[in-house]
């Protein structure tokens, strides 16, 4: 295991290196200039040119990218062109938020997505069987800021039941950890529904009926267990879905997260700060992955971890 980890870990080096190498490269791409927008419309020539040079920005764009590899290295993200503040204490200021929101997010996609799974599963084809595929297929469709808007509208304005915007409490938390996990349920859902029913039609799980074990505990104790296989996948490819989905939900609800931390760095052309911050928001996605892996073999002893 520590091998794999290991391994895994090594991995990462390459990935990181194209995720700021692919970032730099779009962020030069965008219209405009950095040092225009900082300065503001009425600023002089001389005065933009004063902030290039201070930012940096008159140098090679080889230069600038392997100074950031350089600063990347002794844990150096950057200065932000924008704040003037070390871009890793925005970054650690604001990333706690979207992954707390990921989390919760993430918890409902479980709770809501497995059990509506099961329950098609256990009766399929039956009235509930249609009903929950018919609710997931909505909850896929749906973009999730319009979801967003709708349950602002209906709990927050008219119900008044939960605050408009922030996250600052737990009643700040459920409309946003909801609107982001409901698409993410949905899939869930649909992929615990079809691995269940592949599972049940086993010949083990016959044997386990025929010996008389009741019902709830060959569902849960031996159908469940060897159907979470690719469940544990879905749901590790959503985490990273959704803490990347952050930047809508936290824009509609007005969360300073790190989501959107990175849309305002993109207008301002922050280039440190767009950096820095999609390369942590990765590297969090690539520690899930490995987080997932490793589950893969608590729940199946028999996966090689190669």
């Amino acid at each position: 295991m520590l091998a794999f980890i290991t391994k895994r870990l090594a991995q990462t080096i390459p990935v990181i290196f194209g995720i700021t190498l692919v970032v730099f490269l779009i962020m030069q791409m965008v219209p405009g200039d950095s040092a225009q927008v900082l300065a503001g419309e009425g600023a002089s020539k001389e005065t933009i040119e004063n902030l290039r040079h201070n930012l940096g920005l008159d140098r090679p764009l080889y230069v600038q990218y392997f100074d950031s590899i350089a600063g990347l290295f002794q844990g150096d993200l950057g200065i932000s062109a924008k704040s003037h503040q070390p871009v890793i204490n925005e970054i650690t200021t604001r990333l706690p938020i979207s992954v707390e929101l990921a989390f919760y997010s993430t918890l409902i996609t479980i709770i809501l997505g497995m059990t509506a799974g099961i329950i098609s599963a256990v009766r399929p084809y039956s009235v509930s069987d249609m009903s929950v595929m018919v609710v997931a297929l909505l909850g896929i469709s749906f973009p999730s800021f319009w979801l967003g808007l709708i349950l602002m509208y209906i709990f927050s304005v008219e119900l008044q039941w939960f605050p408009v915007s922030g996250w600052d409490s737990v009643k700040h938390m459920i409309l946003p950890a909801f609107t982001l996990g409901a698409s993410g349920a949905a899939i869930v859902a649909r992929m615990t529904r079809s691995s269940m029913l592949e599972v049940v039609r086993q010949d083990y799980i016959r044997t386990a009926r025929a010996k008389g074990i009741r019902g709830y505990l060959v569902i849960y104790k031996h159908a469940l267990r060897n159907a979470l296989i690719p469940v544990i996948t879905v749901v590790g490819l959503q985490f990273g879905a959704l803490l990347g989905g952050t930047v809508l939900i936290e824009s509609v609800f007005a969360i300073n997260g790190l989501g959107r931390l990175i849309v305002e760095s993109i207008r301002m052309r922050d280039i440190p700060m767009v950096q820095g911050g999609i390369l942590v928001a990765s590297l969090v996605f690539v520690i899930v992955n490995l987080f997932v892996d490793i589950l893969y073999r608590f729940f199946n002893r028999r996966i090689d971890l190669n």
